[in-house]
């Protein structure tokens, strides 16, 4: 029998958790955003409807942050387990932006415990103000992180010995890194957008099932515009990335535009597919658009760097490039699809000073959450994919780092058993608690986070005595 070769199951491991993990991303890192909008609202213009809803999502918000916590600690955990020559190698460097994350998740939990039971128990305003820590801690939660990745794509800030042993480490030199300030806003941004896109798109439900009160109107239109304000710099932030990786990762930047020889006067090729002898079938070209795009003050004669200019075990296989080019195109069609989505909803805003109800408008804002977490998953796709066969840009390869157990595929499935096990009781606890909502009413919450207790019966009236 033939020996299990550990890599793939470790890569497949890695993928599915990461995969799983990165939908919650947005919402530990937008929801409070949106949640301080709501409670402001409310406070400012004494607004009832703005303030259940706070209340509610707040709750929302902490749990899927308690599991968002349990899928990054299994991440942390796999780090060790499928990548021990990685970390053995590359520790004290890649160690230090997760430091600081953890320095930012330990704030966050703090103040989402303070702000959940400070329903309440603390001033309004000063109630307020508990939360900005929150968004606070989010943002540079998720900057710490993708620093670490970033750090993959563009190893700097350590000095390493004649055996490839790192000797002299400097934090700043790791954190920011070239790659890191563009991936950064760009999952940072990513985070609005899919955050606010996901929430909208439960109300938007809810409005199409009959359901427009001003509380749902209110519900949809706060994420919704946070998304749709998100979604245009989004665009632009991906473009000055995408030339970013044309400079800077040449091999990537021919996989995601299937590139096979070096050449000027490349053409946009959207779908289509890279086939074993190099030619590019299929799909719609665009001609000298991706040259143009990669450079546009030089125009159709910039030259595009093709997949065989470097040997080919350095480089992403025609499989491997075949993913990350379909991801691209996945990536940019539906962020344009999201983009005219927004442009819609703003257009109607600035002519009737209101949201748009419109029942196709809401059938596709319905879709836009779903839409929003594919467009998100595409891009870490060509991310991560792209970078093939490195998990140290240059430096070290995927099958030098990862461990040599073969039993790494026993730990793939009981994975796969417990995330979807968590999957499914996040999602019957937010359906049990949106359900425990619907039938209070009206009622502001009390503050416990699973949803509104009951409310108090009076006392009883004791007559006295003659």
């Amino acid at each position: 029998m033939a020996a299990v070769n550990p890599v793939p199951w470790a890569r497949s491991q890695m993928a599915f958790t990461l995969a799983f993990h990165i939908i919650l991303v947005p919402l530990g890192v937008s929801w409070a955003f949106m949640v301080l909008i709501a409670n402001y609202r409310a406070l400012r213009k004494d607004d009832r409807a703005a303030l259940v809803l706070a209340q509610r999502w707040s709750k929302y918000m902490a749990v899927t942050f308690a599991v968002g916590a349990v899928t990054g600690t299994v991440l942390s955990f796999e780090f060790g387990l499928l990548w021990p020559h990685f970390m053995g190698t590359w520790g004290e460097a890649f160690g230090i932006p997760f430091a600081f994350e953890g320095l930012f998740f330990f704030t966050e939990a703090i103040f989402v415990a303070i702000y959940i039971f400070g329903w309440r128990r603390l001033k309004p305003w000063t109630h307020f103000w508990t939360g900005v820590p929150i968004v606070l801690a989010g943002v540079f939660g998720s900057i710490s992180v993708v620093a670490a990745n970033a750090w993959m794509n563009a190893p700097t800030g350590f000095t390493a010995n004649a055996q490839g042993e790192i000797v002299d480490v400097d934090p700043l030199g790791v954190i920011f890194n070239d790659a890191m300030p563009l991936q950064a806003a760009h999952m940072v941004v990513a985070a609005y957008l899919v955050g606010g896109f996901l929430i909208s798109s439960v109300y938007a439900v809810g409005m199409l099932r009959g359901r427009v009160d001003r509380y749902h109107k209110l519900g949809f239109a706060i994420p919704f515009s946070v998304a749709a304000v998100a979604t245009p710099i989004q665009i632009g932030v991906g473009d000055t990335l995408a030339r970013w990786v044309y400079d800077n990762q040449p091999v990537k930047f021919a996989a995601i535009e299937l590139v096979p020889t070096t050449s000027s006067d490349v053409p946009e090729t959207l779908l289509g597919h890279l086939n074993a002898d190099g030619t590019v079938t299929g799909g719609i070209p665009i001609p000298g658009m991706a040259s143009w795009l990669s450079d546009p003050s030089t125009g159709r004669s910039t030259v595009v760097q093709g997949l065989d200019s470097v040997p080919a075990d350095t480089r992403p296989t025609i499989l491997e490039a075949n993913v990350v080019h379909l991801a691209w195109d996945v990536m940019v069609g539906l962020g344009t699809l999201l983009l005219l989505l927004s442009l819609w909803y703003a257009a109607i805003w600035l002519i009737r000073r209101r949201a748009p109800t419109g029942k196709w408008f809401l059938r596709v804002a319905a879709c836009s959450g779903v839409l929003a977490v594919v467009t998100m998953e595409a891009g870490w796709v060509v991310t991560e994919v792209g970078r093939q066969p490195w998990i140290v840009y240059n430096l070290m390869k995927v099958e030098a780092a990862a461990t040599g157990n073969a039993g790494v595929w026993i730990t793939f499935i009981a994975v796969i058993v417990l995330y979807l096990a968590l999957g499914v009781t996040t999602i019957m606890v937010l359906r049990s608690m949106s359900r425990r909502f619907r039938r209070a009413g009206g009622l502001a919450d009390i503050d416990t986070p699973y949803g509104p207790t009951k409310k108090p019966e009076p006392a009883e009236t004791v007559e006295s005595e003659p």
